[in-house]
């Protein structure tokens, strides 16, 4: 493990100002990446300007730390004299030939299975603890005293903290899920963010969207190509996928440009889209409209929410957009002051009353005799008020004049107040003496002493409505027929979408007009003889030429950058460009095709030494998937293989809930097994009308794992 060695004393030394601020960086005008630089290049240039040099020895070479450290901005609540907190982003260099983990889990379910196995990988690291992996310590295997990873010698009991001891604690550290931040990116540019981890997640200083923000900025400087994300992200103990993607039509990761890369069960963007759009455009009447059975706490809590809202809350997506903008604005110690409220309150102006004045004033009128007649101070509820004069008008109109009574005044100057009751969230009202100010200017007026729920009953409240309109194995009945169901399969939908990909396309930030360079795209084509375990079929890497390079510069630059990328590719010898054979090598590659051009280059690549292994990033198991949803590819969801002819398939689609264990033999319908029987009985579809979640527990494909 290669640590930093610089003293620490000097860096405690160091004024915080010189340290790039985490939130802005790279601030605008500091000098962008350097124009035409692929990731390859940009990740070197980035290490060499902002961290930490590295000592030249170490006892796990093939695992480089190194320190890049960000002040986390000027906080304004920060002591004059104070400096801001300090943030160590740890980026360490793997060398992939020599890991332990060869293979990319997270290419092989994302779809990129086929990139070949590049030579270095690259993780970028915050720890929550906000200390570096290089610079941290571990207990001593025999006596327990910390021993510094770059002295593995304990000063206590002398033991010398072996290779194996030390490469297992970097790879704990490596897989440690308490991080503020991980992300890897390949040599080639393709990469994967692991984890984010806000406030909620252990962060004292950083939020979550200052986390992603640094992210996304810092993948735009490097020149990265794709990154994708597997979003498992909960938020107060529910999907965030789906509430997310109820409110905004898009997973949070959406806010950064990520958007569907690919769909367990063989679900499509076009079925994501219709997903998104059929639960959130779900009218809230469905859950409303009961006839005359007993007003249930569902329909309360609706009701509840609406009153607080001065937009109609139509649909599903009004409601959960409305419940989580009031979590967002309240305290957890204090409730809200009215004027927070208002301004939700306020978001719909211009919505027409469908009912007369006479009509409003009439059923005004009588809600505020019932709330003279009662004596003493108490307090009438939401149901109660509302049944006592449900004679007086239509249900639509009570609820209506229920939500504008807080507020209003008697003949006799009398003022109605309204609030949330502390302990079961209902609406109350009671008539009370004094003089109020009237806010706002839209006829809808309240008393400055209106109390609102606190933070948590909001949650509570969020929860039960999650529980019972969202979820799909917990959504309540209702109609009409054939609504629920729908509804169902479209949540379940959006829980099987986890897979997300933003494109960063940097190509887009070049300028063919590069007066300094020329710019080409290289597509690699091997020799056709080689066998298709050997074929392999790497993205185009960009090449960087000199303004008078030639034909012969450009194949052996392209034999280099092939060599350091890719590890199967360290012997390969670039021969002949395919659609421009018979040119000369001295001619110039700029009189010969424009800049930002893909070219396709045949070599030749001796496999020698086992290199054939790094083929690929699916590794060098070979398998077969034919699932009845559609499904030909790993996609990170639990599987397993028939027991005779081996081919693998979703053991949902078998008809094997998640919940359940997978059973000691399995035979496909091909080879005479039951499970078209076992799907028909349990009515599981798992493409588009599915009714179960994904990810049961189980083991995919990519987690090289037979569960048969």
């Amino acid at each position: 493990m290669v640590v930093n060695a610089r003293s620490l004393k000097r860096m405690k030394r160091r004024v915080t100002a010189e340290f790039p601020d985490f939130l802005s960086f790279p601030a605008p005008g500091s000098g962008q990446r350097i124009a035409g630089a692929p990731f390859r290049s940009n990740i070197k240039a980035f290490l060499a300007r902002h961290a930490l040099l590295p000592p030249p020895s170490s006892l796990l070479p093939h695992l480089v730390t190194w320190q890049v450290l960000f002040r986390a901005g000027d906080s304004p609540e920060s002591p004059v004299n104070s400096s801001p907190p300090v943030v160590c982003v740890d980026v360490v260099e793997e060398d992939v030939a020599r890991s332990r983990s060869v293979y990319c889990d997270q290419c092989r379910v994302v779809g990129w299975s086929g990139h070949p196995v590049c030579t270095k990988r690259y993780h970028f690291i915050i720890k929550a603890d906000g200390n570096s992996i290089g610079g941290f310590v571990k207990p001593c295997p025999k006596c327990g005293d910390s021993i510094h990873l770059a002295d593995p010698r304990c000063k206590t009991c002398q033991h010398v903290m072996t290779s194996d001891e030390t490469e297992d604690w970097v790879y704990n550290q490596l897989e440690d899920t308490t991080h503020l931040l991980h992300g890897v990116v390949h040599a080639n540019g393709y990469g994967h963010l692991l984890r984010v981890n806000g406030r909620e997640g252990g962060s004292r200083v950083l939020s979550g969207t200052d986390i992603m923000d640094f992210w996304d900025r810092l993948c735009k400087y490097l020149g990265v190509r794709k990154i994708s994300v597997m979003d498992v992200s909960k938020k107060y103990g529910m999907e965030y996928r789906l509430l997310h993607a109820i409110t905004k039509g898009h997973p949070w990761y959406g806010n950064w440009g990520y958007e569907f890369g690919s769909g367990s069960f063989a679900l499509t963007q076009d079925s994501y889209r219709d997903a998104v759009e059929t639960l959130s455009n779900l009218p809230l009447s469905f859950f409303i409209c009961q006839g005359r059975k007993p007003r249930t706490h569902i329909q309360d809590l609706i009701f509840f929410y609406q009153s607080l809202s001065e937009c109609e809350l139509v649909n599903m997506r009004d409601l959960f957009y409305f419940v989580m903008s009031l979590v967002h604005d309240v305290q957890k110690s204090s409730l809200v002051s009215e004027d927070s409220f208002k301004k939700r309150r306020s978001c719909a102006p211009g919505v027409l009353c469908a009912w007369t004045t006479s009509d409003i004033k009439r059923v005004e009128a009588a809600m505020i005799r019932v709330l003279r007649a009662v004596t003493g101070s108490k307090w009438v509820s939401w149901r109660t008020l509302r049944g006592a004069v449900c004679k007086v008008g239509s249900p639509e109109l009570l609820d209506y004049c229920l939500k504008e009574l807080g507020g209003k005044q008697t003949p006799e100057g009398m003022i109605v107040h309204a609030r949330c009751n502390p302990n079961t969230g209902a609406l109350e009202y009671r008539v009370e003496s004094g003089n109020f100010s009237l806010l706002g200017s839209s006829g809808c007026t309240y008393p400055s002493s209106l109390n609102y729920p606190s933070r948590e009953k909001i949650l509570q409240d969020m929860r039960f409505l999650y529980e019972n309109l969202l979820h799909p194995l917990t959504m309540m009945t209702f109609g009409p027929k054939g609504r629920r169901e729908c509804a169902v399969s479209a949540a379940s939908r959006l829980l099987d979408c986890k897979q997300f990909v933003k494109n960063y396309k940097p190509e887009t930030t070049l300028s063919p007009e590069n007066p300094s360079a020329i710019l080409i795209y290289c597509q690699v084509e091997l020799p056709e003889y080689l066998s298709e375990e050997h074929t392999i079929r790497p993205p185009p890497e960009l090449i960087v030429l000199p303004l008078k390079a030639t034909i012969s510069d450009l194949k052996v630059e392209a034999s280099k950058v092939f060599q350091e990328v890719y590890i199967m590719l360290k012997g390969f010898q670039a021969e002949e460009l395919v659609d421009y054979r018979g040119v000369e090598d001295s001619t110039q590659v700029r009189l010969l095709f424009p800049s930002l051009l893909t070219v396709r280059i045949r070599g030749r690549c001796p496999l020698k030494n086992g290199l054939g292994r790094f083929r690929s990033e699916r590794g060098v198991e070979r398998w077969t998937v034919e699932c009845g949803c559609g499904a030909h590819d790993d996609d990170g969801e639990r599987m397993l293989a028939c027991d005779g002819c081996g081919v693998w398939q979703h053991t949902r689609c078998a008809g094997i809930l998640d919940s359940e264990a997978v059973p000691a033999k399995f035979l496909c319908i091909k080879c005479g097994g039951t499970s078209q029987m076992a799907i028909d009985n349990v009515g599981l579809n798992c493409k588009d009308e599915s009714i179960m979640i994904g990810g049961g527990g189980g083991k995919s494909l990519a987690m090289l794992f037979d569960v048969r």
